[in-house]
């Protein structure tokens, strides 16, 4: 029985609201798709850390290896006193590398939870007591406003571990436009993308032995079950990670192992056998599929490193004011 207005209005007050629309539209339309960012609670960033230190996952390690590697000649590239911002910061593991050979004049962390980002917030501060750190809680996705501190500073934004390939390609441009208007002309970014690259590698990198991704994509039903008075079965539901070779990126879904009806905020919703939730995608690029993106963006590439295997790459952009065509 759907509860009365009164009795959801006042659960609405205690919630995320931007989650419940979003969870609500994502099960009502087919096939049906919750956005990415909302795995990424308390429990599904640290299980997200968790899966970057998996064996199979390649994109961390070999990201870090490559920021280690070529730090010196960023440093040269971007010149210090800037501001560095950095979207969807998480746990901000790689983000010590930069910090301690850039010497910023700020840090500016993004991220959508806001319990891990002060704990990592803090955990900066210690190891970096005199760099001022302003932490935002906020959808990086959606036009933000940065800290009046860094007003009239240089900035340089931080976009590591391939996340801008979490959106389809329309979107990852809308993104990267968004981030241009944000830090301004002149402005430059240090950006992780993922490379195409054999399926045999790709698929158990989200897909690991130990059953960690799974536990993270399952975590988003916990979440719907916890913050918005849902009844979902999520033992009714299985991880399943999907190559989709016409969109060159894998596809992370929760599918339905049995006909299922549940509720969620006293909305009704049932699922068939076999049925699933899209809830990530993460599209690998071509060395020039990448740069073409940059582009299209806003942002004009400057220099790019990779690894020996050539599985990943991290490319140093500028945003300038772009003159008219003749």
């Amino acid at each position: 029985m759907l509860r009365s207005q009164t009795e959801r209005q006042s659960n609405h007050n205690e919630i995320d609201g931007a989650f419940r629309a979003d969870v609500l539209k994502g099960l009502s339309v087919h096939p049906r798709a919750i956005p990415a960012r909302w795995l990424y609670d308390r429990r599904g960033s640290a299980l997200f850390d968790a899966i970057t230190a998996l064996p199979e996952y390649y994109p961390t390690r070999t990201e870090r290896s490559i920021l280690s590697s070529a730090i010196k000649e960023i440093a040269v590239l971007t010149g210090p006193a800037r501001a560095i911002v950095e979207f969807g910061s998480g746990s901000s593991a790689k983000t010590p590398i930069l910090l301690s050979e850039v010497n910023p004049l700020a840090y500016v962390p993004i991220d959508i939870s806001g319990a891990y980002l002060k704990e990592s917030a803090a955990a900066l501060s210690r190891q970096f007591p005199d760099l001022p750190i302003f932490p935002v809680k906020a959808d990086f996705t959606h036009a933000l406003d940065l800290p009046a501190a860094i007003d009239g500073t240089p900035r340089l934004g931080f976009f590591p571990g391939s996340t801008i390939g979490n959106l389809v390609v329309p979107a990852a441009v809308d993104l990267l436009r968004m981030m241009a208007a944000t830090l301004g002309a002149g402005a430059m970014l240090l950006i992780g993308i993922d490379r195409i690259k054999d399926r045999d590698i790709l698929l158990p990198a989200y897909d690991d032995a130990q059953g960690v991704t799974a536990a993270f994509n399952l975590n988003l039903l916990h979440r719907i079950n916890r913050e918005l008075s849902g009844s979902v079965p999520v033992d009714a539901f299985r991880h399943v990670a999907r190559w989709n070779g016409a969109e060159t990126r894998i596809e992370m879904h929760l599918e339905a192992v049995s006909d299922i009806s549940f509720d969620i905020d006293g909305w009704p919703f049932s699922l068939s056998q076999g049925e699933t939730i899209h809830t990530e995608n993460s599209v690998k690029y071509g060395p020039q599929d990448a740069r073409l993106l940059l582009r299209a963006g806003g942002w004009t590439p400057v220099s790019e490193w990779t690894d020996e295997r050539e599985f990943f790459s991290l490319i140093l952009a500028r945003h300038d004011t772009v003159p008219s065509a003749p």
